[in-house]
């Protein structure tokens, strides 16, 4: 009986561990994102409609490199037009 105690304690410890997500390496990184923009969209329905199932690591990863494309690496500084514009 005094054996057992401390192995159920060890057995329920374990139990009550992290839940499994998906491994980092099976997720595309950021840069790979970017470059193909036929999976970027893809994976852009599919954490729209069903971001539980991918998990949060990649959708995230689908966001930041929808912003990447959008924005572009952000070394163009804003220039203003020569002329103000006519309304």
């Amino acid at each position: 009986m005094r054996n057992s105690i401390p192995f159920l304690l060890a057995v329920a410890l374990t139990a009550c561990g992290q839940p499994e997500t998906p491994k980092q390496a099976d997720v595309p990184t950021v840069e790979e994102l970017a470059a193909d923009p036929a999976l970027l969209k893809v994976l852009r329905q599919q954490c729209k409609t069903d971001r539980a199932r991918l998990g949060d690591v990649l959708c995230n990863r689908v966001a930041e490199a929808t912003r990447r494309r959008f924005y572009g690496d952000g070394s163009t500084p804003h220039t203003s037009p020569k002329e103000p514009p006519k309304f």
